[in-house]
C-alpha cells in the first residue's frame, strides 16, 4: 500500500511510521524529517495544502497523528489550528486526490457537543471528516498515552507513575479510560491503515489494545 501521513515526528506518529516504513510504501509530510526512517520524506508547510498537494496522488490511505503535546501551554487559537484546521485541510486535500482511507489520532470523549474545548474541537474535526465520505475512516480515541519517558514535566511524571495502577479498577464503562502504551497505539494505527475494512471505525482502549498487540 501507499500511505501518506502527517505527524510522524511525534511520539505516537513515530511508532506508527516505523511500522509503516517496514510494511508499506510510506510518504511523510512535515516541517522536518525523521532521521533513519525508511520513507519518502517531504518538508512542507502544514498550514498550506498547496505545498504538499502534489505528494498525495496515488496514495491509498492517509494518517494524521498531529496534535498538541501540552494543550495548557498554547492558546485556544493555536490549539484549534493544530487539532482542527490543519488536519481537516489535509483530509480535504487527500479526498480531492482520490485517497480512499483516512485515520486520525483523536481522543476519548471527543464530541462536537462537549463542554470541554479540546474535546469539542476534536469532535468537530471528526464530524468534518465524516462529511468527506472517505471509503474508510478510523477514529482513534485513546485516553492517557503512556510514554517510556517524561516529555512534559512534573504533571506528566506523576501521571505516568500513577495511571498504570488504575488499570485494574477501570472496568465496564470506565475501561475506555485505561492508559495505552505509545508503541502499542502507534502499531494499532498502522495495522488499521494496512488492513482495516471499509466503513467508519472508532477505536477505544480495548480495540486499540488488541490491534496494537497483533
Amino acid at each position: 500500500m501507499n500511505i501518506v501521513m502527517i505527524g510522524a515526528t511525534g511520539a505516537v506518529g513515530g511508532h506508527c511510521a516505523g511500522v509503516l516504513a517496514r510494511d508499506a510504501t510510506l510518504t511523510t509530510l512535515g516541517r522536518r524529517t525523521v532521521d533513519g526512517l525508511a520513507a519518502t520524506q517531504h518538508t512542507i508547510d502544514l498550514a498550506d495544502p498547496a505545498s504538499y498537494a502534489a505528494h498525495l496522488a496515488g496514495q491509498d490511505a492517509a494518517i494524521c497523528c498531529l496534535g498538541v503535546g501540552e494543550p495548557s501551554k498554547v492558546s485556544r487559537d493555536t490549539l484549534r489550528r493544530i487539532d482542527h484546521d490543519i488536519p481537516l485541510a489535509f483530509a480535504i486535500a487527500c479526498q480531492a486526490a482520490g485517497v480512499r482511507g483516512f485515520s486520525i489520532l483523536s481522543s476519548v470523549g471527543a464530541h462536537a457537543g462537549s463542554r470541554n474545548f479540546i474535546l469539542r474541537t476534536k469532535g468537530q474535526l471528526e464530524d468534518g471528516l465524516r462529511d468527506l465520505a472517505f471509503e474508510r475512516i478510523s477514529l482513534f480515541h485513546p485516553s492517557m498515552i503512556l510514554t517510556p519517558t517524561n516529555r512534559y514535566g512534573f504533571t506528566q511524571a506523576v501521571t505516568l507513575a500513577v495511571w498504570p495502577w488504575l488499570t485494574p479498577i477501570l472496568r465496564g464503562p470506565l475501561e475506555k479510560l485505561r492508559g495505552i502504551p505509545v508503541d502499542r497505539l502507534g502499531r494499532a494505527i498502522a495495522r488499521d491503515a494496512l488492513e482495516g475494512p471499509p466503513g467508519e471505525h472508532v477505536y477505544e482502549w480495548a480495540r486499540i489494545d488488541r490491534l496494537g498487540a497483533a
